[in-house]
């Protein structure tokens, strides 16, 4: 296999110039496209998953649900509003592989604090410019994800047998159980912005750092357990117990997640408040005895059409997820729990995207509300949790007033 002769990238004053080597990104079907470096020289596998969306590529970066994800990115032009201190998603870069077509030369930014290709190179992110980005999402699209692997340098000079053996023995997505890979190592808790209203559990399955704050804005005071918390964990929140529970999104594949089900599922017994996005839509379904499954490319970006049957208002979403919930859309459907409902519903291909009980207080979606980064549309979810905690507050005062007066 031959690389290309090294590119040097135009440089502004007092900033080094880089130098680009071949590289070459080869899909677990054989297909193969050639580039040139970018960020981290090495090799790197994981699953191949398009972004749609324009902007917002450092939240994307530091979201937890991309672990073990190389993401491509379909919009041509990558890196030009740089990377700054504030809106990181969590501590580090998740993402396992980046692809773009035509990187930045420079930051233009005012809250820029460094270059994107810098931070990428820090981390270790293994990336690839200068392919055909549009002709290799409308081969995820027609093939579906799959595995895929980024070499450059010297990694990339090796025989392309090789490099697709190496990319056919790496993990699958499907079945794979990643929270306990990406969730916090010990609680912690994000007060509430002003007067606290409300106490809620928020279980990391690998939790976006813009939801606690939306939380927070509401009067909530959140404490984040680790994915491996038990029930007497949640229990232990606050004075008297929760007022509400919260399940994140996160990687990995919901039929895994026996614990995190159980867990859930303890939760409803005790009617609980429940609120989960992303990878908490997948566990309340399984929880209700719906199934999953692993859908042909995914939904990710921040332009996702969804209704909101409940208002019939469409709202523009930002979605990160490759499985979804089997759940009948045309009726509501009977559980364990009661009865439940389809309550939003992705308008591109019918996929169920939120699922509310009639019967007990819980909800989900699963799309990200907290839009780090994308649109705000769907803000409103936290404030549907803060009635849901507030009804069920306004029951328990009746109660014990109406036993005070017996």
């Amino acid at each position: 296999m031959t690389t290309q002769t090294p590119l040097t990238v135009p440089t502004r004053d007092g900033h080094p110039g880089r130098t680009r080597v071949g590289a070459v990104l080869v899909l677990e079907d054989g297909r193969a496209f050639r580039g040139a470096s970018y960020g981290a020289l090495g090799e790197t596998v994981g699953e191949a998953v398009f972004s749609t969306g324009m902007t917002g590529y450092q939240e994307t970066l530091t979201d937890p649900s991309y672990h073990r994800q190389v993401i491509v990115m379909t919009a041509p032009h990558v890196g030009n509003t740089g990377v700054n201190t504030e809106d990181d998603e969590s501590t580090r870069i998740w993402a396992a592989g980046y692809v773009v077509r035509d990187p930045a030369i420079r930051a233009s930014n005012w809250r820029a604090t460094r270059d994107l290709e810098d931070e990428l190179a820090e981390q270790r992110v293994v990336g690839i410019c200068d392919i055909d980005t549009r002709a290799l999402t409308r081969h995820l699209r027609e093939r579906g994800a799959m595995r895929v692997g980024i070499f450059s340098g010297d990694a990339a000079a090796r025989p392309e047998g090789e490099l697709l053996d190496a990319v056919r023995t790496s993990p699958q997505m499907a079945g794979a159980a990643l929270a306990a890979e990406v969730t916090t190592s010990e609680p912690y808790a994000v007060p509430a912005v002003g007067e606290k209203r409300f106490t809620v559990a928020a279980v990391d399955l690998g939790i976006k750092a813009m939801t606690p704050q939306l939380m927070a804005q509401r009067g909530i005071e959140v404490h984040v357990l680790p994915a491996t918390a038990t029930i007497d964990d949640v229990l232990a929140v606050g004075e008297s117990g929760p007022d509400g529970v919260f399940f994140s999104n996160g990687p990995g594949d919901p039929a895994s997640a026996e614990h995190e089900v159980t867990l859930l599922r303890e939760v409803l017994d005790r009617g609980l408040p429940f609120f989960g996005i992303c990878f908490g839509n997948q566990l309340l379904g399984r929880a209700l005895g719906f199934g999953t499954y692993k859908l042909k490319y995914g939904h990710r970006g921040i332009n996702q059409p969804v209704m909101d049957r409940t208002t019939g208002k469409v709202e523009v979403t930002a979605h990160n997820h490759g499985f979804a919930v089997d759940a009948p859309l045309d009726k509501d459907s009977d559980t364990a729990y009661g009865r439940v409902r389809v309550s939003h519903v992705c308008l591109n291909d019918d996929v169920v995207e939120g699922l509310e009980c009639l019967d007990l207080p819980a909800y989900s979606v699963q799309y990200h509300p907290e839009a780090a980064a994308g649109p705000h549309d769907a803000a409103y979810l936290f404030d549907r949790f803060v009635e849901l905690m507030t009804n069920r507050q306004t029951t328990h005062q009746q109660i014990s007033a109406s036993e005070g007066t017996l």
